[in-house]
């Protein structure tokens, strides 16, 4: 038998972003083999897509929008877009300046796509969203990173990441608010960073996937930062603030120069986006405030719980996230990283978490927890948690939670 060659873009994707989710799928292995396991490793919201906007895309599949749509997006839901962004900024936004795609990630792949060759170099912070491994991976990027101050609540310091920049760096990517960190880039910090970034001539691309999810403070967003948009990009979705991730909408907004390519991208590589979908999603950006603000503060009291019941065990400790669906758990006083805690987790008390590592080294004796669990399952989990933990301490004569086995 032959020896078929496969490509480049599969073996560099083979030692991508598939060790963060180890846990994870060993929990569904044994979730599917009938046992009671708690997974608090994905942030796919809970909460069912509100029905308006179910009902909404029903309708239009009874209208016939059921057949190609342009390759930039259905004018409808690029309108609304615009609409939105207009509103939280003060440079308007036309229609013509955004693309839609079936997801953010896909419109992150698109915009480098766009941006970028092979072999360019991206500047991006971490711990950063585990997915980003698998989009520079695939388009063979050299990527380079900056660490947060994750002792400081995963802060960004815009100024490190200026001095990061070289050369040879054609991109920086920022993520905000963050995953898996949760905070969130101040308005000085992107304007001053956009501002630097143009004046060597770098594209800034902001992932804002979670802006609507936020406590603290409000989102501000790159567009309503920068004083010029001309070598900014935005990337968003509903996925997150909708309950929306098995509908893959997202979009990119661009400078006009840039938005052809972008289209003639989408076009080649997907032709499109469901005609129904889109409408739905229209309507759901033109009737937001209710239904994400509903879920927005359940979020919070679920955050609240988990933030208190984390820092009231032996050996662990988190902040409070500023925003986002994750609460980052240092483990590190148990004298164990975060993937031996994950592991051990999964092995004693039924529970999956993400090790930190998959976010990026800064990250490594952190576990990353979701809210995307209703409170009877994240109280459930807390006391399991708890749970492994006393016992460990009870177990060991004279052992202190740095020393646990």
């Amino acid at each position: 038998m032959p020896i078929m060659k496969i490509s480049k873009v599969s073996q560099r994707l083979a030692g991508g972003d598939g060790h963060g989710w180890e846990t994870h799928d060993k929990g569904l292995a044994l979730q599917a083999a009938g046992q009671d396991v708690i997974l608090l490793s994905v942030g796919d919201p809970d909460f069912a897509t509100p029905e308006p906007i179910f009902y909404e895309a029903l309708a239009a599949m009874k209208h016939d929008r059921t057949h190609y749509s342009p390759a930039q997006g259905e004018p409808a839901l690029r309108a609304a877009i615009a609409a939105l962004e207009t509103q939280t900024s003060h440079h308007p936004c036309d229609p013509d300046e955004v693309v839609v795609f079936p997801g953010a990630t896909n419109a992150l792949y698109a915009v480098l796509s766009c941006l970028v060759n092979p072999g360019d170099e991206i500047l991006v912070p971490e711990p950063m969203y585990v997915g980003y491994w698998g989009i520079t991976g695939a388009l063979g990027l050299r990527v380079r990173t900056v660490p947060l101050d994750c002792a400081n609540n995963f802060a960004f310091d815009a100024a490190a990441v200026c001095d990061a920049i070289t050369d040879e760096t054609r991109v920086v990517m920022v993520n905000t608010p963050g995953n898996p960190g949760g905070n969130i880039i101040v308005r000085e910090q992107l304007a001053g960073l956009a501002a630097y970034c143009r004046e060597r001539e770098i594209w800034l691309l902001c992932d804002e996937v979670y802006s609507l999810i936020t406590y603290k403070q409000r989102h501000v967003s790159l567009r309503a930062s920068a004083r010029a948009l001309d070598n900014t990009v935005t990337v968003d979705g509903l996925s997150k603030s909708h309950a929306m991730s098995g509908w893959r909408v997202g979009w990119a907004v661009a400078p006009r120069e840039l938005v052809p390519h972008l289209a003639r991208f989408a076009g080649a590589t997907m032709f499109g986006c469901p005609q129904f979908i889109q409408d739905a999603s229209a309507y759901a950006l033109a009737h937001n405030i209710e239904h994400v603000e509903r879920m927005r503060r359940e979020y919070q009291r679920r955050r609240d719980y988990v933030v208190e019941r984390i820092n009231s065990l032996p050996g662990l400790g988190c902040h409070a996230p500023d925003a986002g669906m994750f609460v980052m758990v240092n483990v590190a006083a148990l004298g164990m990283d975060g993937e031996g805690f994950a592991q051990r987790l999964l092995e004693k008390a039924r529970v999956t978490v993400v090790p930190g590592s998959a976010f990026g080294p800064s990250a490594a004796d952190f576990v990353r927890v979701t809210l995307c669990q209703p409170m009877d399952v994240l109280v459930r989990a807390m006391d399991r948690i708890e749970a492994m933990l006393r016992e460990s301490v009870d177990k060991t004569p004279g052992a202190t939670c740095a020393a646990l086995p």
